[in-house]
């Protein structure tokens, strides 16, 4: 999970749940009171297989249940606070594209519009005048990755720099004073692509005149009152409740350390990746986009279609349990793991995040997601 790159579970998921999606869909489960043993169970064993902490949220029908399980920090005491803070990575995605397709449905903004049309000059001998906005959001546009050489594993070289969007722009189509090639012309592929939404982010500030932190604001954490949820800028703390995160350090005598990332400056993630959230916010989140409280039917309606069958809606994962689709988002940042998937009615939800830094604790969490989304 390694090398994740802001979206480390979300990249597992998918290809765990390939193996699922050639059956035929069974109808959605009968929401039920949630099984607490059961998801208490699951959720222990992200820990017993590396994470330090874990915390989740699950919501199937009006029944919620809310767990944690190990601890806090690696060598205290304190358990893992069940409405603790983490920081979301890549979950930042399908906020920054509820926005952009906010501004669709406005009429400010076309999913037909090229990069060109919005940021003249920032990615012209990469097809900048081919990149629509629909393929920025699927992960269709073929830009390189800026992070390329930024980080190590998750954690970034420098971990107080503050980056802006231009400059992260510039690692991706620059290598010296050469441009780098496209991937892919833009529209014929998909890869998965922090810069997509780098772009995005800068998009959103020339539309609106506000930069994307601010629209992400107004339009969303404070309408929802979503009080643990904050797109933290350079501000490098994590404050309120909540558990540490850990990255693996190699010393120069060739041991692995831990090292606690808690504090680290993630402008180097941005609109693709910077978002600190709750388990309880991020399901209410996702509970009104579903439910048509944050878009109009026809811009929800392409954000949860994947017409490529690539895994990819609009700023959304889609996948296929054997109860039915779910949609979401996956996210990896220095020491924490998140994601948070969800039924199409919304229905059925869970969130879970978790602290590891030596064992990959991914299939344990993805377990109990089956579990919270599939109740017998």
């Amino acid at each position: 999970m390694r090398g994740s790159r802001f979206g480390a579970p979300a990249l597992l998921m998918a290809s765990v749940l390939v193996a699922t999606a050639g059956s035929a869909v069974a109808a959605p489960a009968r929401a039920a009171t949630p099984d607490t043993a059961a998801l208490q169970a699951a959720l222990d064993r992200v820990t017993a297989t590396g994470a330090v902490g874990a915390v989740a949220e699950v919501r199937q029908g009006g029944a919620v249940w809310r767990g944690s399980s190990g601890k806090s920090r690696l060598d205290g005491r304190q358990p893992a606070p069940v409405d603790g803070r983490f920081r979301a990575g890549s979950i930042t995605k399908t906020f920054t594209a509820t926005v952009v397709l906010q501004l669709v449905g406005e009429g400010r903004l076309r999913l037909s519009d090229t990069a060109e049309r919005w940021l003249p000059g920032l990615v012209p001998a990469l097809g900048g005048d081919r990149i629509t906005v629909r393929e920025l959001l699927q992960h269709a546009s073929g830009l390189p990755e800026y992070t390329d050489g930024l980080l190590d594993g998750d954690a970034p070289r420098d971990r107080f720099r503050a980056w802006t969007p231009a400059e992260l722009i510039r690692r991706a189509v620059k290598d010296g004073d050469r441009d780098r090639p496209l991937l892919f012309p833009p529209g014929t592929d998909h890869h998965y692509s922090n810069t997509d939404y780098i772009v995005l982010g800068m998009i959103i500030e020339r539309v609106t005149g506000r930069s994307y932190r601010t629209e992400i604001d107004r339009r969303i954490i404070r309408p929802l009152g979503l009080r643990d949820t904050r797109m933290p800028g350079s501000f490098p703390f994590l404050t309120g409740p909540h558990s540490h995160g850990y990255e693996p350090v190699a010393r120069a005598d060739g041991t692995v350390v831990p090292v606690d990332y808690t504090t680290v400056d993630m402008t180097v993630a941005g609109a693709a990746g910077e978002i600190i959230s709750s388990t309880a916010d991020l399901d209410h989140f996702f509970r009104t986009l579903l439910t048509g409280g944050l878009l109009r039917p026809a811009e929800l309606h392409e954000m949860t279609t994947d017409p490529s069958g690539a895994g990819w809606g609009l700023g959304l994962e889609t996948a296929v349990l054997p109860c039915g689709t779910i949609v979401g988002h996956g996210g990896g940042t220095p020491g924490y793991r998140t994601i948070s998937f969800h039924s199409l009615d919304a229905t059925r939800q869970v969130t879970v995040d978790w602290t590891d830094w030596g064992a990959d604790a991914g299939p344990a969490a993805l377990s109990l997601m089956t579990t919270a989304l599939c109740p017998s």
